[in-house]
């Protein structure tokens, strides 16, 4: 039922309506009537585009057709509540406890998750500095990890080791006669 519109948390005055046990003019009648304690951080209406593009995620009726009559209202959490304080039903009292304790829990989500990633972000950042580091250890490592050159092999048994002998080529001795 919580939407995102305008940078806002929102629940539209239908769903708040049916939350409160109220019908939603005469939801939208206490807000009017009571004005100045909806500020436009509280409540504001949705542009016919808005509605346009929430028809379709929701599959409400076409303009015309049994839908409603005028854009309607959207109230942020400080809304939601100020919209029970103006109800004299005793299901709105109870409910708005309840659209308080929604909001709390959505906002210690974002911030779980904000915090999550901040963490997550600080871990990358040390995986990182250490993968350099096993990188270099790695480098240093590796020699030792080689096998060692096989040793030269001795020939076995006697030999004797003495300077060759040069022999020329036999040049032919040139007779003179």
């Amino acid at each position: 039922m919580i939407l995102t519109i305008h940078g806002y948390k929102v629940i539209l005055d239908a769903d708040l309506a049916h939350i409160y046990g109220v019908e939603t003019k005469n939801l939208n009648k206490a807000c009017r009537r009571n004005m100045l304690r909806f500020p436009e951080d509280f409540v504001f209406r949705l542009t016919a585009d808005e509605v346009e593009r929430l028809r379709f995620q929701n599959g409400t009726s076409n303009p015309g057709r049994g839908g409603r009559r005028y854009l309607p209202y959207v109230f942020t959490e400080h809304g939601a509540i100020m919209a029970a304080t103006v109800l004299n039903s005793s299901q709105a009292v109870e409910m708005s406890v309840f659209v308080v304790r929604a909001f709390v829990k959505m906002r210690e989500q974002l911030m779980a998750t904000a915090t999550l990633a901040k963490r997550l972000a600080e871990v990358e950042r040390l995986l990182l500095t250490h993968d350099s580091t096993l990188r270099d250890l790695y480098q240093k490592i590796r020699p030792l990890l080689l096998p060692p050159p096989e040793p030269a092999k001795t020939k076995i048994g006697f030999g004797v080791r003495e300077a060759r002998a040069r022999y020329s080529p036999k040049t032919r001795s040139k007779k003179k006669p």
